[in-house]
């Protein structure tokens, strides 16, 4: 593996930054999440147009760039730094490679150059508390209890006598839920015994559907109720034998890679925002970064943050260690977004103040993917560390 980055990949993320500098500072941000759509659609218009983010790894083919999962990670990086708002983790990490994976020749045709565009924002529609789950991030997915398991709750698929596929039931917590104009509504058909759960596509302004947002932890990670009503649906794909858990699994993947890179990135920031304060603030006569105490914190969070980014980028070359990079890049942000709360005293703990939107982005992450320690568990069981029948070790 070559961990070097390329002159592409560097400019890419120095173009983003300066981007993000000029057009997503905090105020920026606290102004985007209070729209109806929860982002600014006139950034998020120049991040698809000059930079091609949604479809940064779409295949050529279908309007994409054709960059690698380390590509995007990278992107996703400097999209955490700023706390962006925005379509991208639904649509281009969640949703679009579904797509790409399941889909039928033509659905891929109309659906995925839209989506590349950034004309058409999507979301993978599970109820929340189940997202993990389904991913395979927290253990197997391939029961489909996480979404409803035939039982009551979730979202539940029938086919009518002319063979067209109905959806009923509920999504609570779905990333963009209000604001995509295509959901991929994973539901369960078949009945209780003898079913399986299938992914669907339902256009946003299907009749029956309706779609309210939620107040979130995170205010830059919106989320939405997604309520279906004998919604006319498509099936994603050409038959209902789909290995829906097997792609949903390596999304997953790549998605906790991306994650760990956002989650990192947001870390650094939050703890460079803090060193630059603790140089400035004075106490008795002089900085308070001076302070033994106070240079032995920060220099611990940067060998927890380094550490995190090492795991982070070697999750985006080799998507397998994803879950684990995660939990560490979730753990490196929780210890920055308190330590930044705690070393900028009174004005740390105000709502005024951007501290508290790390310390969200990173309890609201760890409850929509976590927690960690479910990730690092589950990918512990994955490498056969807790097997039984494994020798016990003697000291």
């Amino acid at each position: 593996m070559d961990a070097t980055f390329t002159a592409e990949q560097d400019a890419i993320r120095r173009t983003l930054h300066e981007l993000l500098v000029k057009h997503c500072g905090p105020q920026d941000v606290k102004n985007a999440v209070r729209t109806p759509a929860g982002y600014d659609g006139r950034l998020w218009g120049r991040l698809a147009t000059e930079l091609g983010l949604p479809g940064l790894a779409l295949p050529e083919a279908y309007g994409g760039t054709g960059c690698t999962t380390a590509d995007l990670a990278l992107a996703c990086e400097e999209t955490g730094r700023a706390l962006l708002p925005s379509p991208l983790l639904a649509t281009a990490v969640l949703a679009a490679p579904l797509i790409t994976a399941l889909g039928t020749d033509a659905q891929k045709d109309a659906l995925l150059p839209p989506i590349a565009r950034g004309e058409c924002g999507a979301t993978l529609t599970v109820p929340g508390p189940g997202l993990a789950l389904a991913l395979g991030l927290t253990g197997v997915n391939t029961d489909g209890d996480w979404a409803g398991g035939g039982r009551a709750g979730g979202v539940q698929a029938g086919r009518t006598p002319q063979g067209a596929w109905r959806l009923y039931g509920e999504a609570d917590q779905v990333l963009d839920g209000h604001s995509a104009r295509l959901l991929i509504v994973a539901a369960h058909t078949g009945g209780f015994a003898r079913g399986r759960t299938l992914l669907f596509l339902v256009p946003g302004d299907a009749e029956g559907l309706r779609r309210t947002r939620r107040t979130a932890l995170d205010e830059t990670r919106t989320q939405g109720r997604v309520q279906l009503r004998d919604v006319e649906a498509q099936l994603l794909g050409d038959d209902d034998c789909a290995p829906v858990g097997e792609a949903l699994a390596a999304v997953g993947r790549t998605a906790a890679a991306c994650l760990a890179a956002e989650a990192v990135g947001a870390a650094g920031e939050a703890l460079e925002r803090t060193v630059a304060y603790v140089k400035g603030r004075e106490q008795f006569g002089r900085p308070i970064g001076s302070f033994q105490a106070v240079k032995h914190r920060l220099a611990d969070l940067y060998v927890q943050v380094q550490a995190a980014r090492s795991a982070a980028y070697y999750a985006a070359w080799d998507p397998g260690a994803g879950a684990l990079a995660l939990a560490q890049g979730l753990d490196a942000l929780r210890a920055a977004a308190s330590e930044a709360i705690q070393l900028h005293g009174g004005i740390g703990f105000t709502w005024e103040h951007e501290a508290h939107l790390y310390f969200k982005r990173a309890a609201a992450d760890e409850l929509l993917f976590g927690p960690v320690h479910r990730l690092r568990a589950h990918a512990a069981e994955q490498a056969g560390l807790f097997d039984p029948a494994a020798r016990e070790v003697t000291v």
